[in-house]
């Protein structure tokens, strides 16, 4: 399994963008839109957006994959913010008139507290050694998730520790337009990033599981790379998201050779998000499973021991795994 880029830092918009005072369909309670113009950004260029590898952006809460306690461990996003006063003046800083001297920062005082085991995404910017917010005022960074955490329990149960596994969503390795589930070394994705995907994240766009029943699964950013691919153009990747079955997808993402990223969602296009049928629950999907083969011993009642024992099963979609682990012993 190739890795691509990681998510260290906030990806930038193929286009220019623009923003347009209307409510914004993607955030609630935002009275403004950011839509894409037609000249892609200095950014991109820079990039060698020409030569990239396009790829599926899927839509869940973004984890990296590093050492904590000497051992890989998942750690979950979590953004340093700031607190009431400091938004305060950015957001009338944002909304000034004359705002082009930019936005003093006083990185001691200005920013909410965060856990000690907290870290900063690798690629933000730094000032004085210090980490720097980004244009929306944030810090990226990341957190571990412990194994007991009932606040990324979600997290929590696509990892098992006790044999550093992570539960994989991925092509299969031999059939083309067929998924796999499967359980993957932790350590095969250190230093990388992926999506966490399931049934209590972002309104579970891709329908996974039930409340009584949830289903989550982690993404490797970049696995699903992109064939049939629009020109590098508005009207032609418009007319892609909204009239090709490939493109019933939350956006694009475009993994560069300098190891730079570049996006553009749907909501950039004027699109909806979420979609009916998105494409990646119109792809069978095969569980491979070979826990046993390897004298894992996986906790009952735990998505591990679940999937374990569907080995060698075929589903038409992932919305019909329905995740009963009573009905399996």
């Amino acid at each position: 399994m190739n890795h691509l880029g990681s998510v260290q830092q906030k990806v930038p918009c193929l286009f220019v963008t623009r923003v347009t005072e209307e409510p914004s369909a993607k955030r609630e309670r935002q009275p403004f839109k950011v839509l894409a113009t037609e000249t892609i950004s200095q950014k991109a260029l820079e990039a060698d957006i020409y030569n990239a590898i396009p790829t599926e952006k899927v839509d869940g809460t973004c984890c990296y994959i590093t050492t904590y306690k000497g051992r890989p461990y998942l750690w979950a996003r979590l953004d340093r913010k700031p607190n009431k006063q400091a938004e305060k003046r950015f957001k009338r800083f944002l909304y000034s008139a004359d705002n082009s001297e930019g936005f003093t920062w006083n990185i001691e005082e200005d920013f909410r507290t965060v856990p000690e085991c907290w870290i900063p995404a690798k690629e933000i910017e730094h000032c004085n050694g210090k980490p720097f917010p980004d244009e929306n005022g944030h810090i990226p960074g990341w957190v571990p998730v412990e194994k007991n955490s009932k606040q990324y329990c979600w997290h929590t149960s696509v990892v098992d520790y006790e044999f550093e596994l992570g539960l994989v969503l991925k092509p299969h390795t031999e059939e083309t337009g067929l998924l796999e589930i499967s359980p993957v070394p932790l350590s095969h994705f250190s230093e990388h990033t992926l999506e966490l995907i399931g049934t209590n994240i972002n309104a579970n766009p891709y329908g996974l599981g039930s409340k009584k029943h949830p289903i989550h699964l982690l993404v490797p950013h970049g696995i699903f790379q992109i064939k049939n691919v629009p020109a590098l153009n508005h009207t032609d990747i418009l007319a892609w998201l909204d009239g090709c079955k490939e493109g019933k997808i939350e956006g694009i993402v475009w993994h560069c050779a300098n190891g730079s990223l570049i996006k553009l969602h749907r909501h950039h296009l004027g699109l909806p998000w979420p979609i009916a049928h998105p494409n990646l629950i119109s792809q069978p999907v095969v569980v491979d499973f070979s826990g046993d083969k390897y004298g894992y011993n996986f906790q009952p009642n735990t998505l591990f021991h679940y999937f374990s024992k569907l080995d060698g099963q075929r589903f038409n979609s992932l919305r019909d795994i329905i995740g009963d682990y009573d009905q399996i012993s």
